[in-house]
């Protein structure tokens, strides 16, 4: 008898997260049993490929929407596990989860009632403050990405916490923290630092299923009217 978490339906997630159409792909994983995906989608948010990650967590994203409107239980479950895999004692460093938090809350205000301000905490040196570079990325990320549902959440706090990440050495900090203040509708230049408005490092951007390249600067004037159109979601 076949295990339900076997190889077969990791190969098939797999292939599937390849896939070029975001919804055709959707919707397949979408016939995966719940119980057997979601193991599957956290394995790849280890993985060194980043289009695979990232498209993993656009499908956490749906996956907890889908198990909110089902059963709001098991989507708690689901994001007790992210947070236990950003805690300290887990064991372990967890990759992709801040990015996964902010997707599923993007994607349930049920869940964001009761999450969001776990996710904002995260940026909090008084909170739950993530030390480590790599996760502030993916916090940023997740912040940015969940203001793009409730820009109204954003406080001032937050905001304060997330400006000062234009002033990191990392440019790909820079690139989340504009994004995040630009889908809250914050972008405002008289506020950003002008290093920002004429910065050329590229940093990779996930729009979704796929990234583009885009300097920081270019990122920066894309919103810079607080339009929010277009760059990401």
């Amino acid at each position: 008898m076949k295990k339900p978490y076997g190889r077969q339906t990791k190969k098939r997630v797999k292939s599937i997260l390849l896939g070029s159409l975001e919804t055709q792909a959707l919707t397949l994983l979408g016939q995966i049993p719940d119980e057997q995906l979601v193991g599957h989608l956290f394995s790849h948010f280890y993985v060194n490929d980043e289009r695979i990650k990232f498209r993993s967590i656009t499908a956490m994203g749906e996956l907890g929407q889908r198990l909110a409107a089902k059963k709001m239980e098991s989507a708690r479950i689901l994001m007790r596990r992210i947070m236990w895999n950003l805690n300290d004692e887990s064991g372990g460093i967890g990759w992709g989860s801040p990015e996964a938090m902010g997707q599923i809350l993007y994607k349930s205000p049920q869940l964001a009632m009761e999450f969001k301000s776990i996710l904002f905490s995260y940026l909090d040196n008084r909170g739950n403050f993530i030390e480590h570079d790599i996760l502030q990325r993916g916090v940023l990320w997740g912040i940015g990405t969940y203001l793009t549902a409730a820009p109204q959440d954003l406080d001032k706090t937050t905001e304060e916490f997330i400006l000062s990440h234009l002033h990191s050495v990392d440019a790909i900090k820079r690139g989340y923290a504009v994004r995040a203040l630009a889908n809250a509708g914050r972008f405002k230049c008289n506020i950003i630092p002008k290093t920002i408005l004429t910065d050329t490092e590229q940093i990779d951007l996930f729009t979704g299923w796929d990234f583009i390249k885009i300097t920081i600067s270019d990122i920066a004037h894309a919103c810079d009217n607080q339009t929010k159109e277009s760059i990401i979601p």
